[in-house]
């Protein structure tokens, strides 16, 4: 994925999870990039929402598990109060449920907190430019829930048959996690012209935002991982 951030503002994040040394190495691992840029951070959901509210980033980091307020209730009320902030939930393997809640809800993206350091960074600006991300691992765990995947392929290959080719494109590299303007680069078209697609595929396969549609591509088998 490309974050070059050159000539442009960092992208804005609070940070929240209600283990000290969590945060501290993903403040270190986000640091590493200068285009990101960690503005607060919290040890619980309900600072988690007030520091959001003040600070107005682009990127809400957020522990599924936290006290006062959990991550899913966090993501809720930040969307409520300050929808223009996306929100990335952090989990484990663990956690299944919780993921599955989350979708429902509209979150924009999917990290485990063991996962490759390169995700964590990568997901920021994926769900900071527009897009969706999710962790190749929660992806397939996402899938896997409820009837499990082999029972699942067959009905989302029927949903994304109706697609042209070139949805179908487009829909793969949603999954893959690019925005619109790293899809645009890729297949060699005016962003414009990507949204325009986005608004045909979310339309035919009554999908209601970026992550649903990310994990309907994982389960037709267009995305590799």
């Amino acid at each position: 994925m490309n974050t070059d951030t050159t000539g442009a503002a960092p992208v804005r994040v609070v940070l929240a999870d209600d283990e000290a040394m969590i945060r501290a190495g993903v403040r270190a691992i986000l640091a590493t990039d200068p285009g990101i840029e960690v503005v607060a951070e919290a040890g619980d959901g309900h600072a988690a929402v007030e520091l959001v509210r003040a600070h107005r980033p682009r990127v809400a980091l957020l522990d599924i598990r936290m006290p006062r307020l959990d991550g899913l209730a966090a993501a809720a009320e930040i969307r409520r109060v300050v929808p223009e902030t996306a929100t990335i939930m952090l989990t484990t393997f663990g956690e299944d449920d919780h993921v599955a809640r989350a979708l429902g809800h509209g979150a924009n993206g999917f990290l485990l907190k063991a996962g490759d350091p390169r995700e964590l960074i990568a997901g920021v600006h994926a769900v900071a430019d527009g897009g969706a991300y999710l962790s190749p691992q929660v992806a397939r765990r996402v899938i896997e829930l409820g009837a499990g995947r082999l029972a699942r392929r067959p009905a989302a290959r029927d949903r994304t048959a109706g697609l042209t080719a070139r949805e179908r494109e487009v829909l793969a590299l949603v999954g893959a996690g690019l925005s619109n303007a790293e899809i645009a680069r890729r297949l060699h078209l005016v962003e414009g012209t990507v949204k325009s697609y986005l608004t045909s595929i979310f339309t035919r396969l009554d999908v209601r935002n970026r992550v649903q549609a990310a994990i309907l591509a994982y389960e037709a088998g267009l995305v590799d991982g």
